[in-house]
């Protein structure tokens, strides 16, 4: 089982087939893989449809192989991965420090279910795009500081060099949709959650 094999032996990097022995297939196993444990996938595979690499994407794949694939590809692949995915998360030994709460709570009756990735208002889900949750989620394990752009974009989008104005932009339309402002701008420093 490839979750079960991620639970015992903390991979560093994943090469996943779509097609598993297992009771899910390697989409399924990587989503839930990628949300829990941020082990970065390669996709190595012989679906090469349409169909099949648009439902891969939304695992966030680092990269996606087709076989027959090169010896000399498949490893510039995992280095670049590697190289990127560090990058990326070199702070990562503190990310999710609090990943034994699993509920936020926030201003305006708003809550945050860290598990399920669900915001709440009172007790009515609501419906928020990907790069929003990726937003919550990385705040709500820090919910008593801030976070620095930096982080937040490299974590929503893996851009070496952050975007403050398309930062500003997510939060804004977060803003809008939600009609509440439940993240605060600390000068200079980042976001934080507004903690009730």
């Amino acid at each position: 089982n490839a979750i079960e094999h991620v639970k015992k032996n903390h991979p560093d990097l994943i090469l996943m087939d779509i097609n598993l022995k297992d009771s899910m297939n390697g989409i399924e196993a990587a989503k839930y893989i990628w949300q829990y444990y941020k082990v970065p996938i390669i996709f190595l595979t012989s679906y090469g449809d349409n169909k099949t690499i648009k439902e891969a994407m939304i695992c966030e794949p680092y990269a996606y192989l087709l076989k027959p694939c090169r010896d000399e590809e498949i490893r510039a692949t995992i280095e670049t991965t590697l190289h990127k995915h560090n990058y990326f998360f070199k702070n990562k030994e503190i990310i999710g420090k609090d990943k034994n709460i699993q509920t936020i709570f926030l201003e305006d009756n708003f809550s945050f279910d860290k598990t399920k990735g669900i915001l709440y208002k009172k007790d009515n889900p609501l419906k928020l795009t990907g790069n929003e949750v990726k937003l919550i989620q990385l705040l709500s394990d820090y919910p008593n500081e801030p976070v620095n752009f930096n982080r937040i974009s490299t974590y929503i989008w893996r851009e070496d060099a952050y975007d403050l104005a398309k930062l500003r932009t997510l939060i804004y339309r977060l803003k809008i949709k939600i009609g509440s402002n439940i993240i605060e701008n600390i000068f200079e420093l980042g976001y934080k959650l507004k903690i009730k």
